[in-house]
Formats: structure tokens, C-alpha cells, sequence
């Protein structure tokens, strides 16, 4: 996994020699072809949160209401109380946690609180939602941050996308490469994720951020692993597993977990659903 960071000794049992590096004094964009590919849409850092050892993001469905309470994604790997296990369903769980709002430039403008674990898994994909304590309506007014929206549509092979750190105030930028029809590290499987090309090159602390279509600015998946060592299947070194189960190992590619499957079961009031038609997320 692109892991979180959690203090030193933890983050070092994580990443092993991979320590992450500095964090940078102005926000980065990796970008390595963007005098090439003209972007249709400004991807920058506004929405995007900081927490204590990952990235995410302020996230609306395409149905949800200026006043409903707001949301925030990121991996289930970054959940305060530990990775859940394999099978484990995490719904409605009391939650103070605390996020770092930005904005456009990677400034910081506001503390953000959760009021509850919305959802959190690690089970066929790597997500967290957290409910806040304060509606789309009221982080627009008061601090002029308006939230990403989940794009209902499987992401594109071959499209153009930003993988936007909060946690590091950096941008990867590449395309998809492909999907990855089961991805299996450790104890944990997940289905159809997405394979990024070369460039996005993510690192521990980006986990959780949120993967922006740069034509539609809607966001298509959230960044989870990559493989670091070469090694088949193991923590930290995810593989691909395909119908016929054949494996591929594809050391220093990274991957993210599709977000059009959470339209579906996040219901009026932003309050999750997993009952409702099309909703197809593991349940407790």
C-alpha cells in the first residue's frame, strides 16, 4: 500500500529503506508531459484535505445537497483504528477525527471534524468515508471550498488523470494504463482497480487522494498501492490476478480503487445505504 504515515517508527516498520522524502516548501506537480497534453479542466488543490497519515479528499455524489452533511474519502488502510481485516465492514462508526482543508494553492484554510465513520473497508476495495460536522453549504460559505464530485461512470482506459496529494501538497500526473481484474496484497483482494502509467509514481502519505478525470474534474478512483520490491502478492507489493488466475507483478506501478461504486449506495442526507438498488460495496 502507499502507506500512511503515522510518526517515525511506524512509518520506517511501513516503508522499510522507501522512507518518504521531505515534505516539499511549495506544492509540486510531477507532471513529466503537461507542455504536451493540454488539460481540459484546472486541477488544483482546493477540496482536498490532509490527515494525520494520509491524504483525501471533500467529496459530493452527483445527487447530494448544499446542505447535507458533507463527506471525505480516503482508503480504508487509513482509518484511525487500523486496517481492517480481511471481511471486516466498518458502517456509522462514532469518529472525531480531525482534517486539514486546502485550497487552491495547498494552503491550509480549516480544521475539518468528522462526526462518524460513514463506511470503511478494505474488503474487494480500500475506501473510508467520514461524515462531518458541517454541510457542503457551510465549508463553501465559510471558507470558499466547494467539494469534489464522484463521477456515477467507470473510469477510461487511457484517460488523462491527477492523483492529488494533501498530505504532501503534490500532483502526480499520467493516464490510466488499465485495470487490474483482481489485485491481491497480503490478506487483502480487490476487484477491477485502476493501473496508472508510469508517471504516477506515488509514495507513502498519498494514500487516500483523490484520482481527478482532468476532462470532467469529477473524481474517478482513490490512490491506494503500488508494487515497491518486485515481490508477488505480499504487503506493500500488490499483484494482478486475471480471470484464469495468472499472475502479473508489475514492480514500481501503482494502482487506485474505482469511486463510481459508492454513488450508488450513498443515499438523501449523504447517509450510507448499502440496501439500496445498484449498491453493490461489501456489507458488515
Amino acid at each position: 500500500m502507499n502507506k500512511p504515515l503515522t510518526g517515525l517508527v511506524l512509518s520506517l516498520l511501513l516503508t522499510g529503506a522507501a522512507a518518504a522524502p521531505a515534505v516539499a516548501s511549495a506544492p509540486q506537480d510531477t507532471d513529466r508531459a503537461t507542455a504536451k497534453t493540454p488539460q481540459a479542466v484546472a486541477v488544483t488543490y482546493a477540496g482536498t484535505v490532509a490527515l494525520s497519515n494520509c491524504s483525501g479528499s471533500v467529496v459530493r455524489t452527483p445527487a447530494s445537497q448544499p446542505n447535507d452533511p458533507a463527506l471525505v474519502l480516503s482508503n480504508g488502510h487509513c482509518l484511525e483504528t487500523g486496517f481492517p481485516a480481511a471481511g471486516e465492514v466498518l458502517v456509522n462508526r462514532a469518529s472525531s477525527r480531525s482534517f486539514s482543508l486546502l485550497n487552491a494553492s495547498g494552503s491550509k484554510v480549516a480544521t475539518l471534524r468528522a462526526s462518524k465513520i460513514a463506511y470503511g473497508t478494505m474488503t474487494d476495495t480500500d475506501v473510508s468515508l467520514y461524515q462531518l460536522t458541517k454541510t457542503y453549504a457551510q465549508i463553501q460559505s465559510q471558507y470558499g471550498i466547494g467539494a469534489l464530485t464522484l463521477n456515477d461512470a467507470h473510469p477510461t482506459q487511457g484517460s488523462s488523470i491527477k492523483v492529488v496529494s494533501g498530505y504532501w501538497k503534490r500532483t502526480y500526473s499520467c493516464n490510466v494504463d488499465g485495470f487490474a481484474y483482481r489485485l491481491k496484497e497480503g490478506a487483502w483482494t480487490w476487484k477491477d482497480s485502476v493501473r496508472y502509467t508510469s508517471s504516477c509514481n506515488t509514495i507513502g502519505g498519498t494514500s487516500g487522494s483523490p484520482v481527478i478525470d482532468t476532462t470532467t474534474g469529477k473524481v474517478v478512483a482513490v490512490n491506494n498501492t503500488g508494487n515497491e520490491d518486485g515481490q508477488r502478492c505480499t504487503d506493500n507489493n500488490p499483484c494482478e490476478v486475471d480471470e484464469n488466475g495468472n499472475v502479473t507483478v508489475r514492480q514500481g506501478i501503482n494502482y487506485a480503487q474505482e469511486t463510481y461504486i459508492l454513488v450508488p449506495c450513498i443515499g438523501p442526507g449523504n447517509q450510507i445505504d448499502l440496501n439500496r438498488p445498484g449498491c453493490a460495496l461489501p456489507k458488515p
